[in-house]
């Protein structure tokens, strides 16, 4: 016997290191109310790349993860292809940089910004 179960996508994943991050960028600005978002654009040498921003404002659709009080914003276009996806945030010899760890991405490119679904 088996049971169809409806689940709802699993969201965003917000790492530790990421909201430390922002937390310390939020306090050097001296602007409680900036937000971390990551959004989905076309281009980049795979088809996708990812994009980071700080804002004020949260859209009426944009869904919010918020861990620690911090939140990361991501809009409802981007959502889709970012379900299950881990933002992080990375130091190592190529910089210092936010990274997203995208288990729907079929393929990606060497630097990690851009991704194929």
């Amino acid at each position: 016997m088996s049971a169809v179960q409806d689940f709802a996508p699993t969201p965003l994943f917000f790492s530790d290191s990421a909201v430390a991050k922002v937390r310390e960028l939020v306090e050097e600005e001296e602007n409680p109310g900036l937000k971390l978002r990551v959004y989905v654009t076309g281009g980049g040498c795979s088809g996708f790349q990812y994009g980071f921003s700080f804002d004020e404002e949260q859209n009426e659709d944009d869904t919010a993860i918020v861990k620690d009080g911090i939140t990361l914003l991501v809009d409802v276009m981007s959502y889709q292809y970012l379900v299950g996806a881990t933002v992080d945030y990375q130091e190592g010899l190529q910089g210092s940089q936010f990274t997203v760890t995208n288990p729907n991405a079929s393929s990606t490119c060497g630097c990690g910004s851009s991704f194929t679904i």
